[in-house]
């Protein structure tokens, strides 16, 4: 046995309990349709048994792209010799359904001479109501071991290991006639039986759900209640994320004063002041932003109120071609356009699959955040009101944020209204989680990797367009006039291309080299801001932009033009390769630059005229 494979419903916790068994660190989410690529992972316990983790599915009969990759690759590993085990996952708390599926799995292991171990997540939610599952006589009833598990606190998760471990070595089980010829709707009247005589008595999700969605499904309050969770999300961004960005500023500085007068040579001196300090500087201090922005998220997903949202935007998204279930993968777009596109294959309909992909790079990610937080600042007084409620610049974000979300659905709405239908799409159906108090351990490690990968991943061309910016503007002339410099060179030639929006070439060449990544905007202002003269000590890039007197007019626009045009190049990449359309793809890059040059000269002309 050298491959476990781990199948389940959607939200029935498998990623959770994939990354307990193998300390990888998977997303982790109280939705459906959370997993939507095959995992792999090696066991702690066991490193060389390799454990595979499937996307959810409702059933083995296959109806949606996502269910349609899960069933695809379990039949594909009944047929590899190498997989000796096949982990089961149920909700205890919906057995019912879960069971109809367990009997799928059992069937056709049967049938492949597989063994199979049930493991009945979510005691800990029984246990908490005051509730049992005979998971012995269970075993029996099934000739499989059940064995009961909470894959958030751990509970069980030693028995899973000895359990994998006695049968290592054994020889592979024989076919068994307990349900090899079953057909599906008698595996349907058998799960019901089994639940009522061995399952929790009343239905969990009912007793504990009701209450909550009187008030968060509500027409009025659901709604009210909608905007303001919202609303406190882009706040927090400002308000929660200020003393550690502040923090990351003062020891970015103090290294700057301690290591740059050190360096002898006036060349390494430049270097590490200006490309350093100065640019990647200014980057790292936006990373407690990206923290705060996907613990928040995080925290409305494992509570299960992301789904009750989802259902709440559905009669909304309908007016732009969308559904409730595209909610929740340009949600996602706005921690990464990446994941989300990702999340989208949980979309039954192709065509409101194809909108959704169109509406999420629109959607304001993480990437943008520093960009935007530079502007607001430079541009948006720091003050408040109401008592200190409302901080203008927290209302900036969330305004920007919504403009950029507004964008996206009235081009999915235009799409949808103009072009043919040719799909025929089937009924919003939704899964609505139970609800749940978030785990703060998993938050605070999905939020950790999240600020990781966004350094690692951006860093590295964050660090290689600072250097080569910093090249380019420090010579031939070394550093004593930007202006006649190679990078002068290149932003006097695309310097017309942004002059009607009243931005000289710095900032032209700015915005080219953010489509390598939006983060790198702020990047290479800071290398050009202290290739002109900042001083050895990070200074913020807001007193250089209001210093230059700058036109409110050209700061409003840049915050329009990143809202709306697309994405960097990853994003582009993983676009064409999900829509299967390079054409769509080209066609979306242009239209959306085009559509983003129109309206941000568009307010740049409008602020002219108030000034």
């Amino acid at each position: 046995m050298n491959k476990v494979i781990l199948i389940g419903s959607p939200n029935s916790g498998k990623s959770l309990l994939f990354n307990r068994l193998t300390g990888l660190a998977q997303k982790v989410a109280n939705f459906p349709g959370i997993t939507v690529d095959v995992g792999v992972g090696r066991l702690q316990a066991l490193p060389d048994v390799e454990l595979i983790d499937f996307p959810g599915t409702y059933s083995l009969q296959a109806i949606s792209a996502e269910e349609a990759v899960a069933v695809e690759h379990f039949e594909r590993a009944l047929e590899d010799p190498d997989v000796g085990y096949v982990l089961c996952l149920i909700d205890s708390t919906r057995l019912e359904k879960s069971l109809y599926f367990t009997l799928q799995v059992i069937r056709d292991c049967e049938r492949h001479g597989k063994r199979v171990m049930v493991l009945a997540n979510m005691i800990d939610v029984l246990d908490a109501h005051g509730l049992t599952l005979d998971a012995a006589a269970l075993s029996t009833a099934l000739h499989t071991p059940v064995l009961p598990v909470s894959a958030r606190s751990g509970k069980g998760v030693d028995a899973i290991i000895r359990e994998l471990e006695a049968s290592r070595g054994a020889a592979m089980a024989p076919p068994r006639a307990h349900l090899v010829d079953t057909p599906d709707e008698l595996l349907r009247g058998t799960a019901h039986q089994l639940a009522h005589r061995f399952g929790p008595k009343g239905d969990v999700l009912v007793r504990t759900q009701t209450r909550l969605d009187r008030f968060f499904l509500h027409s009025f309050t659901g709604g009210v209640s909608f905007f303001l969770i919202m609303y406190l999300l882009f706040q927090s961004i400002f308000t929660w994320a200020a003393p550690a960005m502040d923090a990351v500023e003062w020891v970015l500085g103090l290294a700057a004063d301690a290591v740059v007068p050190l360096i002898g040579n006036q060349l390494a001196k430049d270097f590490t002041a200006d490309a350093l300090f100065g640019g990647i500087g200014a980057f790292l201090v936006f990373v407690p932003q990206i923290f705060v922005l996907t613990f928040i998220i995080g925290l409305l997903e494992d509570s299960g109120y992301m789904a009750r949202a989802a259902l709440i935007c559905h009669k909304p998204l309908r007016l732009f071609g969308l559904t409730g279930k595209s909610f929740i993968p340009m949600l996602s777009g706005v921690a990464c356009a990446i994941p989300g596109i990702y999340a989208a294959r949980a979309i039954d309909s192709p065509r409101k699959r194809l909108l959704t992909y169109m509406a999420i790079p629109l959607m304001p990610c993480s990437a943008r955040l520093p960009v935007y937080t530079l502007l607001i600042a430079a541009f948006i007084p720091s003050g408040t009101a109401l008592g200190g409620l409302i901080g203008w610049q927290g209302l900036a974000m969330f305004g920007i944020y919504f403009f950029g979300m507004l964008c996206g659905l009235l081009v999915t709405g235009l799409v949808s209204r103009t072009s043919e239908d040719h799909y025929t799409d089937l009924p919003f159906v939704l899964e609505l989680p139970p609800y749940r108090v978030p785990g703060l351990q998993p938050l605070l490690r999905n939020a950790w990797n999240r600020a990781r990968h966004f350094v690692t991943k951006a860093g590295k061309i964050i660090f290689a367009v600072t250097v080569f910016v910093w090249f380019l503007g420090y010579f031939p002339n070394y550093g004593t006039d930007l202006g006649s410099s190679w990078l002068g060179y290149l932003g006097h030639i695309v310097e017309p291309l942004f002059a009607p929006l009243g931005l000289d070439w710095r900032y032209g060449v700015a915005i080219l080299t953010s489509f390598l990544a939006r983060e790198v905007f702020v990047g290479t202002l800071g290398t050009i801001f202290g290739i002109e003269g900042a001083d050895e000590n990070m200074v913020p890039l807001v007193e250089h932009i209001q210093s230059s007197d700058m036109a409110i007019g050209s700061g409003l626009e840049l915050l329009v033009f990143f809202a709306i045009a697309l994405q960097c190049v990853s994003t582009v990449s993983i676009l064409a390769r999900e829509s299967e359309s390079n054409s769509l793809v080209a066609k979306m890059f242009i239209g959306y630059f085009l559509f983003a040059y129109a309206a941000a000269l568009a307010v740049y002309q409008l602020a002219g005229l108030f000034s």
